[in-house]
């Protein structure tokens, strides 16, 4: 299958996020759009769709046009098998004392960690972003200070790599990991199996809390969120009604300035902020339920 890209630069992120919005409603329509900023101290901002039908080349001269971009440059992208490239690039990550590889690396896996085998696949959660590696991060820390939760969840799970964190942390506590994405779950099942680790994790496709198994397992301790900052909002009630008091709450899929929203957001909701860390453009936020 051929696929096109475009990508366009402007000099500012509302800019580019309003010409990204604005690129959905192309026809054909994109496959997919991203915004990034080019990290080279320019402060410019890259809008990059995909497209698996020639683009609409006036309809995008006139979206950046009219949204202050650099016009559209569009290309031709082979046929690549990205998943086998991805295995082949992608080296080990070390966040505290987890060690997350992928099964090309299984002979370089140190003595002194808890390692997590998780290969690039169609969900989102290898270690390599900044926001997983902030989870894992924080959850080191949680263990630092001798946190020992009973009950966890990671909500929007992936690959299901910060449940197994857990899991494999505290044996003896009960875990869960939701997703919306029925994909997400099944490679999450898949990545349990290949870590020796099945039925160490209950997977469940929801959106949220929305479940009976969530429902019926009350309360939890610790709940990881590494989504993005529309369903966190969306999401601060349901936390507050399922972090049991003193729980801890780990979220992430943050841009750095959106981060101070959040946290005033959850502290409306009983929630204080116990660390927060920035890698590269991506925040993570560790909370404590108060009440």
């Amino acid at each position: 299958m051929t696929t096109f890209s475009a990508i366009a630069v402007t000099d500012s992120l509302e800019s580019a996020q309003k010409l990204a919005e604005a690129c959905e409603s192309l026809a054909p329509e994109p496959i997919g759009v991203g915004t990034y900023e080019i990290e080279d101290g320019s402060g410019l901002y890259e809008v990059t769709t995909y497209f698996t039908e020639t683009p609409d080349i006036a309809g995008l001269f006139l979206l950046s046009s009219l949204h202050g971009a650099r016009e559209f440059v569009i290309s031709e992208i082979p046929e690549t098998d990205w998943v086998a490239k991805v295995k082949r690039e992608l080296s080990p990550v070390s966040a505290g004392r987890f060690f997350v590889y992928g099964s090309h690396d299984a002979e370089n896996v140190p003595d002194d960690v808890v390692p997590l085998l998780i290969d690039a696949s169609m969900a989102f959660g290898t270690g390599h972003h900044g926001t997983t590696l902030g989870c894992l991060n924080a959850l080191d820390r949680l263990i630092q200070n001798g946190f020992s939760p009973n009950r966890t969840a990671d909500i929007g799970c992936g690959t299901a790599v910060l449940a197994m964190a857990a899991a494999k942390t505290w044996p003896d506590a009960s875990h869960w990991a939701s997703d919306i994405d029925p994909v997400a779950i099944e490679v999450a099942v898949a990545n349990l199996a290949a870590n020796q680790m099945e039925g160490k994790v209950t997977c469940i496709e929801a959106a949220g809390f929305e479940h009976e198994e969530l429902a019926a397992a009350s309360q939890f301790d610790l709940v990881f969120a590494n989504i993005l900052k529309p369903p966190l909002i969306h999401l601060a009630p349901e936390m507050a009604r399922h972090i049991a008091p003193q729980g801890i709450a780990i979220l992430s899929g943050l841009l750095n300035e959106q981060a101070d929203e959040i946290i005033d957001c959850y502290g409306e909701r009983g929630f204080e902020l116990l660390h927060r860390e920035e890698i590269g453009e991506w925040s993570n936020l560790t909370l404590r339920r108060q009440s």
